[in-house]
């Protein structure tokens, strides 16, 4: 097992990560302010993973009440988050009740807004089970629902007590969601680490078929510069936007799609190739080096064709975004690769010659 932390000062938190560490509670017990928790999960993970939590656990003298919501994207409302609601009063469960995420993005997103705003603040654990929560949406307290209009518009920075990644969750990941976390592990090396990219480009055959020892690394890798850039500007007011390389074209591609029809995950790939499109066409990095991400982002088995939305449709969706300030759009684009930066300052012509026009 390998640990880090996210350097929060008092609301500083270790994230856990290895094999079979569902089973071993005490890196759960140490964070539970009383002996009660409430599991959230999904239709899909709890067959496979919820006994395997709860039995040690009560077996510890933990009080467990699992909630169970539907599985996908299109749940993540406000209908579901009141089902979280529903459950947790109807058991009557209190303040220092501990809620645990056990699932993907969408579970620990609405689990950690659920815990935000139950009682005013509930302390919660998340679990993540896929790639992509292992390696981006568990960690840093972003939390949140979506609305019809865009996506993650409704939540709260509101930080977990711990972080605990069971690399053994993976194992029974199909190869689309795992490519969908994927591409969350690629942004990092676009980001912040050349070498990191570099070591993706070799190592990606190995990571797709869940090699162990390069499965950890990339993980850990992502992990530690999230925590990074986390505890230098936990609020995106500045550092931490440019984790958002290909979210603002992603999200439009999710919203346009209909959520749900595209996994976050290939959205975020394909908006990064959107992204190195529209930085080689400013001039900004050279053709080499898109080639080079194309390439990466297809290797990984994501999509590099962006879906015909059409300028205005896009436009329409990145209006609607967290990264409008003064009602300007802003985009995070790359200077190179391992080097990103956030800018408005994109002609209207240079998007309409990187978007495919609608059919």
């Amino acid at each position: 097992m390998q640990t880090l932390t996210v350097d929060l000062g008092e609301r500083s938190y270790p994230i856990h990560i290895g094999p079979g560490l569902l089973e071993q509670t005490e890196w759960l017990l140490s964070h539970l302010p009383q002996k009660r928790v409430a599991i959230v999960t999904n239709t899909t993970v709890a067959p496979l993973y919820l006994e395997k939590l709860s039995r040690p656990l009560r077996a510890a003298g933990v009080d467990v009440v699992p909630i169970i919501l539907p599985d996908g994207e299109e749940y993540k409302d406000w209908q579901t988050l009141n089902r979280i609601f529903d459950e947790l009063l109807g058991h009557r469960a209190e303040r220092k009740t501990t809620l645990i995420a056990l699932g993907g993005g969408v579970v620990g997103d609405m689990t950690g807004f659920a815990a935000a705003s139950y009682q005013r603040g509930a302390p919660f654990i998340q679990v993540p089970t896929t790639l992509l929560a292992q390696v981006d949406s568990s960690v840093g307290g972003k939390t949140g629902i979506n609305h019809p209009l865009g996506k993650n518009m409704i939540g709260a920075f509101y930080q977990p007590k711990a972080v605990i990644a069971d690399t053994d969750t993976l194992k029974t990941l199909p190869a689309r969601e795992l490519s969908a976390g994927l591409a969350e592990i690629i942004k990092y090396g676009l980001i912040w680490d050349a070498d990191f990219f570099a070591w993706l480009e070799s190592h990606m055959a190995a990571l797709r078929a869940l090699d162990p020892g390069a499965i950890s690394y990339a993980i850990y890798r992502s992990c530690e510069i999230k925590a990074q850039v986390v505890a230098a500007d936990e609020r995106e007011n500045g550092l931490r936007a440019l984790l958002n390389l290909g979210h603002t074209f992603g999200h439009a591609i999710e919203a346009g799609m209909g959520y749900g029809n595209w996994l976050h995950g290939e959205a975020v790939g394909a908006g990064m190739v959107l992204a190195g499109r529209l930085s080689l066409r400013l001039g900004l990095i050279a053709a080499d080096a898109q080639a080079r991400i194309e390439a990466l982002v297809a290797a990984a088995g994501l999509p590099v064709e962006v879906p015909a939305l059409g300028l205005d449709q896009y436009l329409s969706y990145m209006g609607v975004d967290k990264k409008v300030e003064g009602g300007r759009i802003r985009f995070v684009l790359l200077k190179r690769i391992g080097e990103a930066f956030v800018t408005a300052e994109v002609p209207r012509e240079a998007l309409a010659l990187v978007l495919p026009t609608a059919r």
